[in-house]
C-alpha cells in the first residue's frame, strides 16, 4: 500500500532523514521505534506532505504522492499528529465533522460517526463539550476519532500514548487493534516500544535518521540490542 523510497529530509540545518526506505502492506500494523530525535515524526510529516524531502519519494497505491496535505488526505492517508492538535474551541462533534470536511457521502459518514461513538463512548457523552476542556486521554481519543472520519485507508499514528496514564495507554493500543478490524492499515510511531511491538506485525528501528533494523515485530522484540535499548522498562507509559 505504501512505499517510502530513499527519503532524505533536512530542515534547520539538520539532516533528519538519511535514505529511509520502508513499506507497509494493506491490513498491516507496522511500527517505527527509536529514541527521541531519531526522525520518527519527521518521517510521518514527510509522508503526509508537511515536510518536503530533498530526495526520494513516497508511493501510495502505486502512485507517487504530491506535497499537498489536503490532496494526500483525499488520496486516503490520515495523520494523527503528536500532541493531538484538536480544535480546542470547537465541540467534540464539530472536531469530528472537520475530519470529514472533504467528504460528501452522507450515509457512510453517519455510519463512520456511529463507529466513533461505539469505539469512544466517552466522546459520545461529551459530544457537545468544547474539545479544549477534555482530558489528555479524551483528546487523544478525539484525534483518533477525527482520523476515522476522514475515511482514509492508511492511518499514520504519531505517539498516541504520549503523556497518558498506564491504564489509558492500554486502552489506546486496544483501539489501534480495533482500527485494523475496521479495515484500516496502520503506520505507528511510538516511544513505548514494548506496547508498539506487542500490537504490530512488523517493525522498523530508526536511529539518527536511518533504518538500522527491520523485521517481524516479535523478532525485533526478542533482539538483544533492541531489548537493551528500548525494552528495559516494560512499565513505561509512552514517555
Amino acid at each position: 500500500m505504501l512505499k517510502v523510497q530513499d527519503l532524505h529530509v533536512s530542515y534547520g540545518g539538520i539532516h533528519a532523514l538519511r535514505g529511509v526506505s520502508l513499506d507497509v502492506n494493506e491490513g498491516e500494523i507496522v511500527t517505527i521505534i527509536g529514541a527521541n530525535g531519531a526522525g520518527k515524526s519527521t518521517l510521518l510529516n514527510a509522508i503526509s506532505g508537511f515536510l518536503k524531502p530533498s530526495k526520494g519519494e513516497v508511493v501510495y497505491k502505486d502512485r507517487v504522492l504530491g506535497r499537498q496535505p489536503a490532496k494526500i488526505v483525499k488520496a486516503g492517508i490520515c495523520h494523527v499528529p503528536e500532541g493531538r492538535l484538536i480544535f480546542a474551541n470547537l465541540t467534540v462533534e464539530d472536531n469530528l465533522a472537520m475530519g470529514a470536511y472533504l467528504r460528501s457521502d452522507r450515509k457512510k459518514m453517519a455510519a463512520d460517526l456511529e463507529h466513533v461513538w461505539n469505539l469512544f463512548p466517552r466522546l459520545l457523552e461529551r459530544r457537545k463539550q468544547l474539545a479544549g476542556t477534555l482530558s489528555g486521554g479524551e483528546q487523544q481519543m478525539l484525534a483518533m476519532g477525527r482520523a476515522l472520519m476522514t475515511d482514509g485507508d492508511l492511518v499514520l499514528l504519531d505517539e498516541p500514548s504520549l503523556g497518558l496514564a498506564p491504564l489509558l495507554v492500554q486502552t489506546i493500543f486496544e483501539i489501534v487493534v480495533e482500527f485494523r478490524k475496521l479495515g484500516k492499515t496502520i503506520l505507528l510511531v511510538e516511544q513505548n516500544a514494548f506496547k508498539a511491538l506487542e500490537v504490530a506485525d512488523r517493525a522498523y528501528v530508526l536511529e539518527q535518521g536511518r533504518i538500522v533494523m527491520q523485521g517481524r515485530a516479535c523478532d525485533i522484540a526478542d533482539n538483544p540490542a533492541v531489548r537493551a535499548a528500548y525494552l528495559g522498562a516494560k512499565s513505561e507509559a509512552g514517555g
